[in-house]
C-alpha cells in the first residue's frame, strides 16, 4: 500500500530524488511564487517529492527499501544541503508534506553510513539548524513537528549538548506555558528529554550554568498553572536523582530559598503536587550535614509542617506503608531539630 497517490513515473536514483526535492523547495521562493495558484502548483511538487522520498526510505507498504539506496540518499542531502533546506522550508510546507518530512528526518538522522552517522556530522557543522527548530515552537503551525525533529536530534549527547548550551535553550522555560495545551506539552516532553537523556552532558550543564539554571526553574515550580508546577516538580525529582547529578543534588539541598520553595508546595491545593514536593523536601530533612540556615527555618517553621505532614498521605496500599514510615521519619528529624540548642532561642 502506497503512501499517496502520488508515483514516481519510473524508479529515480537517490542523486535524482535529491535534485528534484532541492529543486522543487527553491521553486517556493517567495520571489518565483508570486500567485496563489503558482504557489500551490509547487507545494504540490514538492509533497509529491517528499514521497518519493519516504518511498525510499521506508518502502510503500509492498517493496522494503534498498539499504544501498537509503545511505545514498543520506549522503546526498547533506552533500546537496538539502538537510538545512528541509528545515529552513518547513514553515510554508503543507501538512501533508510535514508529516512526511517529519518521517524521513527520524530515519535519517539513524541512518549510519560506514562509521559515519552523516545527518548528524551534518548538523554538527550546521548547529544552528537547532535553533531554528527550537524557535519554531512560537510558530503554532509547526511547532509540533520542530518538536519531534528535535526530540530525534537529542537522541545524540552532541546535539543534546549544544541545545543546553545554547541562548535558545532559556526559551523552553517560556514554550512550557504556552496557553495553547498540546505546544505546551510537546515542548515540555522535548525539556524533559534535553534534561534525561545524556546524564554526563546534563550534569556537566547543570555545574557550569547552576545558578541561572535553577533560578529560571524556580518560576515554573511557582507557576500559576497547575500542570506546570505538577510537571516541573516531577521532572526536577527525576534528574536532581540521577546519579550524575548526586553532587547537584547535595549543593540543592543546602539552599534555604529552595527549601522554602519544597515547603510552599506541601501546601499547594493538589495532594499530587504536595506528595511530589515531599519527596524532596525530605531530601533536605535528612541531609546529615544541614546547614544552620536550613535548620532555622525547619525549627521556626516546626508546628506548621508536622501539622502538614501529619494529615498527609497517598492511599493505601505498600506504597501507602513506605510513605508514612518516611514521613515519621522526617517527622522526628524536624521535631528534633527544633530542639536543638541555640535554634529555638533564635526563633
Amino acid at each position: 500500500m502506497s503512501f499517496s497517490f502520488f508515483k514516481p513515473s519510473r524508479p529515480k536514483t537517490p542523486q535524482e530524488v535529491v535534485k528534484a526535492i532541492k529543486d522543487s523547495l527553491n521553486g517556493l521562493d517567495t520571489k518565483t511564487v508570486v500567485e496563489v495558484k503558482a504557489l500551490e502548483k509547487a507545494l504540490e511538487e514538492v509533497e509529491k517529492n517528499f514521497v518519493t522520498m519516504r518511498c525510499m526510505l521506508s518502502g510503500d507498504g509492498e517493496v522494503e527499501p534498498n539499504v544501498e539506496q537509503v545511505s545514498q540518499l543520506a549522503l546526498e542531502v547533506c552533500k546537496e544541503d538539502v538537510l538545512a533546506l528541509l528545515i529552513h522550508k518547513l514553515p510554508i510546507l503543507g501538512w501533508e508534506a510535514r508529516k512526511d518530512l517529519v518521517h524521513c528526518w527520524c530515519i535519517l538522522l539513524k541512518q549510519k553510513v560506514g562509521s559515519t552517522y552523516c545527518c548528524l556530522q551534518y548538523i554538527e557543522n550546521h548547529f544552528e539548524l537547532l535553533d531554528f527548530l527550537v524557535v519554531c515552537y512560537d510558530n503554532k503551525e509547526i511547532a509540533l513537528n520542530c518538536g519531534n525533529m528535535l526530540r530525534e536530534c537529542i537522541k545524540f549527547p552532541t546535539l543534546t549538548k549544544y541545545i543546553l548550551e545554547s541562548a535558545s535553550f532559556e526559551l523552553f522555560f517560556k514554550f512550557v506555558e504556552l496557553p495553547n495545551f498540546d505546544i505546551a506539552s510537546d515542548a515540555l516532553s522535548t525539556f524533559k528529554d534535553l534534561l534525561t537523556k545524556h546524564g554526563e552532558v546534563v550534569a556537566e550543564f547543570l555545574t557550569a550554568h547552576y545558578d541561572e539554571f535553577f533560578y529560571l526553574y524556580e518560576k515554573l515550580l511557582m507557576s500559576s498553572n497547575y500542570v506546570t508546577r505538577r510537571q516541573s516538580l516531577k521532572l526536577l525529582s527525576e534528574f536532581l536523582l540521577e546519579s550524575s547529578n548526586s553532587h547537584i543534588m547535595k549543593r540543592y539541598i543546602l539552599e534555604v530559598q529552595y527549601l522554602k520553595v519544597m515547603m510552599t508546595l506541601l501546601k499547594d491545593s493538589s495532594k499530587n503536587i504536595q506528595v511530589s514536593a515531599f519527596h524532596i523536601f525530605k531530601v533536605f530533612v535528612a541531609n546529615p550535614n544541614k546547614p544552620r540556615e536550613v535548620k532555622f527555618i525547619l525549627a521556626k517553621n516546626h508546628e506548621k509542617l508536622l501539622a502538614l505532614l501529619h494529615d498527609l498521605s497517598v492511599g493505601k496500599g505498600a506504597e501507602d506503608e513506605q510513605f508514612e514510615e518516611e514521613k515519621e521519619l522526617i517527622m522526628k528529624e524536624i521535631e528534633r531539630v527544633a530542639r536543638e540548642p541555640g535554634l529555638v532561642a533564635s526563633c
